[in-house]
């Protein structure tokens, strides 16, 4: 995979990291949407978003924090870091409520270390499912150092650094343990339907909406498919397979310009330079 450049043009961008050749590459995006719903599945972040965020008129806000923060701390300046940290941490004080008595939500807080590793550990798992369905394998070394580094999207919420598993094995038992306490009640269940329906959405994304739903619905296991209600069939797996082939040659003979828009549009609408 090619490695990333440096957008912005600042002196101040660290040497470059695994993570930072792998995280451009704006193919990741197919799993963006699967990272978001995985999230929403852990009662204590589902809950916090769902009464915290107002996804009927801003349906993808998650979704584009998200990525601007993957791409701030993957690419980004010293400037875009700093600023990215300081939106994150101002918008999660706001979020945190002890439990309802009536019970019907947990106490949650987004800055509860546990929550933060989990969110963390999503945005990883779901990059994994792109990095295995589109690109030939990692060689081990590879592997590891971009799963290390991966560590930072946590670390930089709040999340203590030893609270990461140690290895990829260590993650895979962890995350098994995980999806054991994944729920979704209907106030966040109707949070993935607005998300995925966008209907207040600008036009050229809620055209894009098709192939988000399908790639978003399709990625999830099938344990929390079945929570959210979602259908998925023969049919859609075979578009879905499709849309993974065409992918792989995207990635063949696509340039690196086009390839790695996603992450200078976010970097720029980072710096004031791009309209929300």
């Amino acid at each position: 995979m090619a490695a990333g450049t440096k957008d912005s043009g600042s002196a101040q961008t660290r040497p470059e990291s695994v993570l930072a050749r792998f995280a451009p590459e704006g193919v990741y995006l197919l799993g963006g949407g699967r990272a978001v719903l995985m999230q929403l599945a852990m009662p204590g972040v589902g809950h916090g978003v769902a009464r915290h965020s107002n996804f009927a008129a801003n349906p993808l806000g998650r979704l584009n924090g998200t990525l601007t923060y993957i791409y701030a701390l993957s690419n980004g300046t010293d400037a875009h870091r700093a600023k990215v940290r300081e939106i994150v941490h101002a918008a999660h004080a706001q979020v945190k409520a002890p439990a309802a008595k009536d019970g019907s939500h947990p106490a949650y807080s987004a800055r509860d270390p546990k929550l933060q590793l989990w969110v963390a550990a999503t945005l990883y798992d779901s990059a994994m499912q792109i990095q295995n369905a589109v690109f030939p394998p990692l060689d081990d070394d590879t592997a590891e150092a971009l799963y290390r580094e991966y560590a930072q999207l946590g670390t930089e919420l709040g999340m203590p650094a030893h609270l990461w598993p140690a290895t990829r094995a260590d993650f895979s038992a962890c995350w098994e343990r995980a999806r054991d306490h994944l729920q979704v009640g209907e106030p966040v269940r109707a949070v993935a339907h607005e998300l995925l329906a966008a209907k207040h959405a600008p036009l050229w994304i809620r055209a894009a909406m098709p192939l988000a739903r399908l790639m978003t619905i399709g990625l999830l296991p099938e344990q929390v498919r079945s929570m959210y209600g979602f259908d998925f069939g023969p049919r859609q797996q075979r578009r879905m397979n499709m849309v993974l082939r065409c992918a792989r040659i995207s990635m063949r003979i696509l340039p690196r310009v086009i390839r790695h828009f996603p992450m200078r549009y976010y970097l720029r609408r980072l710096d004031g330079n791009v309209a929300d």
